[in-house]
C-alpha cells in the first residue's frame, strides 16, 4: 500500500519540497519500508531516497536538508516493498537513463520481467530490482520517439499488465505531472497556483480546496492552473469531483469510521494485489523470492505449517487444498508448541511458516527449530525482508497492504489466497492436477474478490441480527470441512473485538461434548455453505435447535431449506468448498465487528492484545 504525493506549482512558489515531505509523513499510517521524493525545474531533477524501514520518513527530511533551494513541482513516494527487498536502490522514484524522468509507482507490473529483458537487450541499464522501474524506461523511449508526456505515459502503459498508480515528471516539462491508475488509488486536488496529487487524501487534505477521483484506465495532467483527463485511447474524459468533509484522522481511514471497518472493505483488492503476477507465460505458479529448485520441492512428501492466531485458522484451510491437489499429507500446528515436542522432520519435510508481520516470535522459532531439523522453509507473510522472509527457502507474500486494526480481517484472505496458489504450485510440480484444471483452479481464484465484494454488500443484513442477539453472551461457532476453520475464525473474531465467551467446534464433536453446554439464550453460529457437507451439517443444527439454541447460519444464495432451520441467515453468494472460506469469513467478521459497537467497545484496540507477537 505505497503512498504517493506530488505538487505542480508556479515559479514565484517554490515550495515543492516541504508539500512533498508533509505529504509522505501524513501517509505513514499506511505502511512502507522506504521513502523518496524527485524534484524538477528546467533541466534538472533532484532526487533523494532513503530505506530505514518506519524511519524512513524522518531519515528523508535530514537528507533533505542539502536539497538545492527553487523547486515548485516534484513527486514523493513512501513504499510498501513487493519486487525488490527494502533497500535504497529499490526505493521511489526511479529515473530513466537520462536522470531527467522520475516515476513513482503503486501496485504490481506482472510482465515486468519480459520488459525488462526487451529494455536490457535495447541498451538501457536498470539500476534496482523492483517491477516499476520499467515504467521510467519504458517512458524515456517513447519521449525519444517524439511523445509528449502524456502520449509517453499512455503509450507505456499499453505495454504492461497489472494494477498500478503511477505518476512522472520530466525536467524537459517540469511544470508538468502525468499520472495515471488501474486498481490502485489516486487522487487530485486543486488550489490557486497550485495542483496535487495523492494516493489519498490525508496527504493534501489542508491543502487542497477541491478534491477528483481518477478512475481505471484514465491518465491525467497536471500543471499549475490545474488538469486535463484522458482515457487510454486518448479520448477525452472527465474526473469525478469528491465532497470531503473529514478531518485529518478520518481521512487516513479512508473516511471509514475505524480502521477494522476500511480493512474489510479493503479485501477485494488484497485478494486481487496477492494474486496478481504470479504465473509466467508457461502458466508456470511462481514465488516472489524462490532460492529452493524445482527438484527440491519435488522431493517433499509431508507439509508442516506453523502458525498462530487467524494466520493458524488460515493454514488449517490450506491443509485441505494441499492434500486434495497436491496430494500431500499436511500437518497444521500452533507455532508455540511446534519446537518444544520433540517434532519428526524427515527428509522430504516442507515447513511453511504463516505470519502476518513476519515478525512472530513464535512462528519464527518454529521455522528456526524446523531448519535446523533439515526442513526446507516456505513463508507466507505480508512484509518483504521480514525476519521470517529471511529464515525462509522460498516466499509468497500476501501484499494485502498495512493492517492498522489488532484484528486480522484482509490478511486471513490474503493468506488463504496465498496458501492455495501455493498447493497448486506443487500440484503443477508433482502432477497431481491437469494443466487445465490448475488452470480453472486459478480462474476461480481470480474469481474470489468479486465474491466477496458481494459479500461485503450484505453489511446491513449482518448488523440488523447483531443488533437482535447484543444481549448474547455464549456462542459457539460450528463448522465441517473447510467451514471448520472459517468458525474458528468468526469465533476468534467475536472474542477478540466483545470479550464475549465463544468457540469454534466442529460439527460432528457437538455430542462428545459441547452440547451438555446448549440452551437457551446460546447462540449458535455455523458455517453451513458446503454442499457434500450439508446434510450432516443440518443434523447438527437440529441438534441444538433442540436443546433451544438461537441459529445464525452462513448459507448460499440458492439454499432454499435453511430458512426452516435457521433463526437468521447470513447470505453468501456459492463458490468451490476450497475458495469458500475467503467468502464466508466476511458476514462473520461484519458480525462480531457489529456485536462489539453495540457493546460499545474499541474494534481497532481491543483490550489486552497486540498487531505483533514478539514475545514467546
Amino acid at each position: 500500500m505505497c503512498g504517493i504525493i506530488g505538487v505542480v506549482g508556479t515559479p514565484d512558489a517554490p515550495d515543492a519540497l516541504d508539500t512533498l515531505l508533509e505529504g509522505l509523513a501524513r501517509l505513514e499510517y499506511r505502511g512502507y519500508d522506504s521513502a523518496g521524493v524527485a524534484l524538477v525545474r528546467p533541466g534538472e531533477t533532484w532526487r533523494a531516497r532513503t530505506a530505514s524501514g518506519t524511519e524512513s520518513v524522518r531519515a528523508l527530511v535530514e537528507v533533505c536538508a542539502q536539497a538545492p533551494p527553487g523547486f515548485a513541482s516534484g513527486i514523493g513516494h513512501t513504499r510498501w516493498a513487493t519486487h525488490g527487498a527494502p533497500e535504497a536502490e529499490n526505493a521511489h522514484p526511479h529515473l530513466d537513463c537520462t536522470g531527467r524522468i522520475a516515476i513513482i509507482h503503486n501496485g504490481i507490473i506482472e510482465n515486468h520481467a519480459e520488459l525488462r529483458a526487451g529494455l536490457v537487450e535495447r541498451g538501457h541499464t536498470l539500476s534496482s530490482r523492483t517491477d516499476s522501474e520499467v515504467l521510467a524506461h519504458l517512458i524515456e523511449e517513447a519521449r525519444r520517439a517524439g511523445a509528449d508526456l502524456v502520449e509517453a505515459m499512455r503509450q507505456s502503459l499499453g505495454r504492461v499488465r497489472g494494477a498500478f498508480a503511477v505518476a512522472v515528471v520530466d525536467a524537459t516539462e517540469p511544470d508538468v505531472i502525468v499520472a495515471a491508475r488501474r486498481v490502485s488509488p489516486l487522487i487530485v486536488g486543486t488550489a490557486p497556483g497550485r495542483t496535487y496529487l495523492a494516493s489519498d487524501v490525508p496527504a493534501i487534505l489542508d491543502r487542497a480546496s477541491a478534491f477528483y477521483a481518477v478512475d481505471d484506465d484514465q491518465v491525467v495532467r497536471l500543471g499549475p492552473a490545474g488538469f486535463s483527463a484522458v482515457d487510454l485511447e486518448g479520448a477525452p474524459v472527465r474526473l469525478r469531483q469528491l465532497a470531503i468533509t473529514w478531518d485529518l484522522e478520518t481521512a487516513e481511514k479512508g473516511g471509514f469510521e475505524d480502521f477494522m471497518t476500511k480493512e474489510i472493505e479493503e479485501q477485494p483488492a488484497a485478494l486481487a494485489n496477492t494474486l496478481l503476477d504470479r504465473r509466467r507465460g508457461d502458466g508456470t505458479i511462481t514465488f516472489d523470492e524462490l532460492r529452493v529448485a524445482d527438484d527440491e520441492l519435488l522431493e517433499v512428501r509431508r507439509v508442516v505449517i506453523v502458525a498462530t492466531g487467524t494466520s493458524h485458522h488460515a493454514a488449517l484451510v490450506a491443509k485441505y487444498a494441499l492434500e486434495r491437489w497436491a496430494r500431500l499429507t499436511t500437518e497444521v500446528d500452533i507455532a508455540s508448541e511446534y519446537r518444544y515436542r520433540d517434532p519428526v522432520v524427515e527428509v522430504g519435510t516442507l515447513v511453511i511458516g504463516v505470519s502476518q508481520s513476519g515478525e512472530t516470535i513464535d512462528t519464527i522459532q518454529a521455522v528456526r527449530e524446523a531448519r535446523r531439523r533439515g526442513a526446507r522453509v516456505v513463508a507466507v507473510t505480508n512484509v518483504v525482508d521480514s525476519s521470517l522472509a529471511r529464515e525462509a527457502d522460498a516466499v509468497l507474500y500476501t501484499r494485502a497492504g498495512l493492517e492498522v486494526s489488532v484484528a486480522s480481517t484482509k490478511s486471513f484472505v490474503a493468506q488463504v489466497a496465498a496458501l492455495e496458489m501455493l498447493a497448486l504450485r506443487l500440484a503443477q510440480l508433482r502432477g497431481t492436477l491437469l494443466a487445465v484444471d490448475v488452470e480453472a483452479h486459478v480462474r476461480g481464484l481470480g474469481a474470489v474478490g468479486t465474491l466477496v465484494a458481494a459479500a461485503l454488500t450484505r453489511r446491513d443484513v449482518v448488523t440488523d441480527v447483531a443488533k437482535q442477539l447484543v444481549g448474547a453472551r455464549d456462542f459457539f461457532y460450528l463448522g465441517r470441512h473447510v467451514g471448520l476453520p472459517t468458525a474458528m475464525e468468526g469465533a476468534l473474531k467475536l472474542k477478540e473485538l466483545t470479550y464475549l465467551h465463544a468457540e469454534g467446534y466442529p460439527g460432528g464433536e457437538l455430542k462428545h461434548g459441547p452440547l451438555a453446554l446448549i440452551e437457551p439464550g446460546v447462540v449458535v453460529v455455523a458455517v453451513a455453505t458446503d454442499p457434500v457437507m450439508y446434510d450432516k451439517m443440518l443434523s447438527n443444527l437440529a441438534e441444538v435447535k433442540a436443546r433451544g439454541a438461537t441459529l445464525v447460519v452462513v448459507a448460499t444464495d440458492d439454499d432454499e431449506a435453511i430458512d426452516a432451520v435457521a433463526d437468521y441467515v447470513l447470505r453468501v453468494p456459492a463458490t468451490e468448498p476450497l475458495f469458500s472460506p475467503m467468502v464466508d469469513v466476511v458476514p462473520l467478521q461484519l458480525f462480531a465487528y457489529a456485536m462489539a459497537r453495540g457493546l460499545g467497545r474499541n474494534v481497532d484496540r481491543p483490550r489486552n492484545l497486540a498487531k505483533t507477537v514478539t514475545v514467546e
